[in-house]
């Protein structure tokens, strides 16, 4: 299993994740989005939606008729209602995956939760199969730091 932390330096999750859910799409993937607060949801949402008038994001939030033919979810919680392979805690919290239910999972945390992202790192290092690797943004695209 591979985590990779995102450092959100500026801006919220909202903006940051458009290049990553891009990217996910990009392969093929489906990606199941989480945060715990619903106003944080409908803002990735709309965001996500209004990415560029040529790649806007097509997603939905968790609960609706269709959650399964979603290429991006947004939920509450971990259960990927829409088979993606693909998890990004949006928040910064960390939340443990399924077993076998993910093969990828996106960590996007800011300073506030910084600490727990360190905690998290250290971890996910000490279990077997684990991979982690750390990202920062540099003007609009992540890249990979150390």
């Amino acid at each position: 299993m591979q985590a990779d932390f995102y450092l959100l330096e500026t801006g919220g999750p909202e903006l940051a994740l458009a290049p990553l859910a891009g990217k996910v799409l990009e392969m093929g993937g489906r990606l199941l989005v989480v945060a715990g607060e619903a106003g944080a949801r409908e803002r990735i949402s709309q965001a996500l939606w209004s990415a560029g008038a040529e790649s806007f994001l097509a997603n939905g939030i968790a609960g609706g008729d269709h959650d399964a033919r979603q290429p991006i979810l947004i939920a509450d919680d971990v259960a990927p209602a829409n088979g993606a392979r693909f998890l990004a805690l949006a928040d910064g919290v960390w939340r443990e995956p399924g077993e076998g239910d993910f093969d990828r999972v996106l960590l996007v945390f800011g300073e506030a939760e910084r600490m727990a992202a360190r905690e998290t790192w250290r971890l996910l290092k000490s279990r077997e199969g684990w991979q982690c690797r750390f990202f920062r943004r540099e003007g609009r695209k992540w890249t990979q730091a150390g």
